[in-house]
C-alpha cells in the first residue's frame, strides 16, 4: 500500500541507496529533509551536485580534492620523503586526526581481493610505483589487517624492495582497553612481534 505518494518514496528509495543507510533510516532522513527549511534544502542539494561535479583524485596522492594537489601534497611542511600508503581516503582522514604524522599519504582506493575480481591492475598501485621514482626514503604500509590488506601489503613490498626503498608496515595489536582473553591468536601474535622498548 502507498502511504507517502510517489516523490515521498523515490526519496526514501534513494537514500536507501547510500551505504549503511537502511529502510528505516532513509525514512528518517527523508523526513527530516522535507521538514528543513527550503533554503537549507537547496543548500544541501547544491552542495551534492558541486562535490559531484568538482571533486576529483589529487595528481599525486590520489585522494579526494578540488584542487589539482591536495592540502597535505601542496603542503611545504609535510616531509615528502615518507609515503604511508592507506586503502581509502577515510584512513587518511583518521590518521591526520592523530596529529602526529609529518609525511605524506598514497590511497590505493581499495585492496588486492581475487575473489571479488580486484586485482593489483585495479587499485591506484602503477600511480604509487610512478611517485616511488622520485626520492622516497620510507614507505609505510598501513593497509587493514584483513586478509586481502596483508596480502596487498605483501605485494606493494615486493614491489617496491628491488628499488632499495625502506618498506615498513604498521604495527597492530591489542586495542586500549581490550581483554586479552578474547583477542584472537594472530593479533596477540602482531602485538608481540611489535613491542618496543619501554
Amino acid at each position: 500500500m502507498d502511504v507517502y505518494g510517489g516523490e515521498v518514496n523515490r526519496l526514501i528509495e534513494e537514500l536507501s541507496r547510500l551505504p549503511g543507510i537502511g529502510a528505516r533510516s532513509a525514512q528518517r532522513l527523508a523526513f527530516y529533509i522535507i521538514g528543513m527549511p527550503e533554503d537549507r534544502v537547496e543548500a544541501l542539494a547544491s552542495s551534492i551536485s558541486e562535490a559531484k561535479k568538482k571533486i576529483k583524485y589529487c595528481k599525486l596522492c590520489c585522494t579526494m580534492t578540488d584542487q589539482e594537489l591536495c592540502p597535505i601534497c601542496a603542503s611545504k611542511t609535510r616531509n615528502h620523503r615518507l609515503i604511508m600508503v592507506v586503502e581509502s581516503p577515510r584512513e587518511l582522514a583518521a590518521y591526520e586526526r592523530t596529529g602526529h604524522y609529518e609525511g605524506v599519504y598514497h590511497v590505493l582506493h581499495g585492496v588486492i581481493n581475487p575473489a571479488a575480481g580486484i586485482g593489483a591492475q585495479d587499485i591506484r598501485l602503477k600511480e604509487l610505483m610512478l611517485r616511488l621514482h622520485d626520492d622516497c626514503d620510507e614507505l609505510i604500509i598501513a593497509t587493514n589487517s584483513s586478509v586481502e590488506g596483508e596480502a596487498t601489503a605483501m605485494y606493494i613490498s615486493k614491489m617496491v624492495k628491488p628499488a632499495g626503498i625502506k618498506c615498513s608496515r604498521i604495527a597492530t595489536g591489542v586495542p586500549v582497553g581490550g581483554d586479552l582473553e578474547c583477542t584472537d591468536e594472530v593479533t596477540l601474535l602482531r602485538a608481540l612481534d611489535g613491542r618496543v622498548e619501554l
